[in-house]
């Protein structure tokens, strides 16, 4: 295999650039804040669920178990959370790219890698550290939330980061 062999069709990985952060991480966030809060709605759905309960959960975090008495203000402060928290994933992939450029060069290899890892961080080290209540065990439930990671969070985090190294 060549050092080219994984990366987008069309990539020059000589030609690539430190990326523009801003851009990356504003682009990425806001795509894996749609694109991940999407999912969730749609799982939630499927569920039998009420997608404003799911984002008030996601304000329970902060706030507790207050949240669900909370009506609109506090579904939004949930979406408006979710979306912080999507710019932070950004964040951190755009920086660790900067001393691991294999992060820009390779996105569709490390992209999901990285949504496995986002996976697994929000649910050893993110939701037990706030008031969220731990859902139910099932067996499905962890194999949707790393393909939507996946997906939804690693892939365009990655994508963005390597097209804003391109746009340089």
């Amino acid at each position: 295999m060549t050092e080219n062999a994984f990366t987008l069709p069309g990539d020059k990985s000589n030609s690539l650039q430190s990326p523009r952060a801003f851009n990356a991480i504003l682009y990425g966030g806001l795509a894996v804040g749609v694109l991940d809060g999407m999912a969730a709605v749609i799982l939630t759905l499927i569920n039998g669920r009420n997608p404003g309960r799911m984002f008030q959960g996601i304000a329970s975090g902060l706030i507790g178990r207050g949240a669900s008495e909370g009506g609109w203000v506090t579904v939004l402060l949930g979406v408006s959370l979710h979306v912080l928290i999507a710019l932070i994933w950004a964040m951190i992939y755009n920086i660790a790219s900067l001393r691991l450029p294999t992060l820009i060069r390779r996105p569709v290899i490390w992209g999901p890698i990285y949504g496995v890892v986002v996976y697994f961080a929000m649910q050893i080290i993110v939701l037990p550290l706030s008031a969220i209540r731990k859902p139910p065990f099932s067996f499905a439930a962890p194999i949707q939330g790393i393909i939507v990671h996946i997906v939804c969070v690693g892939l365009p985090i990655a994508f963005f980061a390597w097209r804003s190294a391109k746009s340089n």
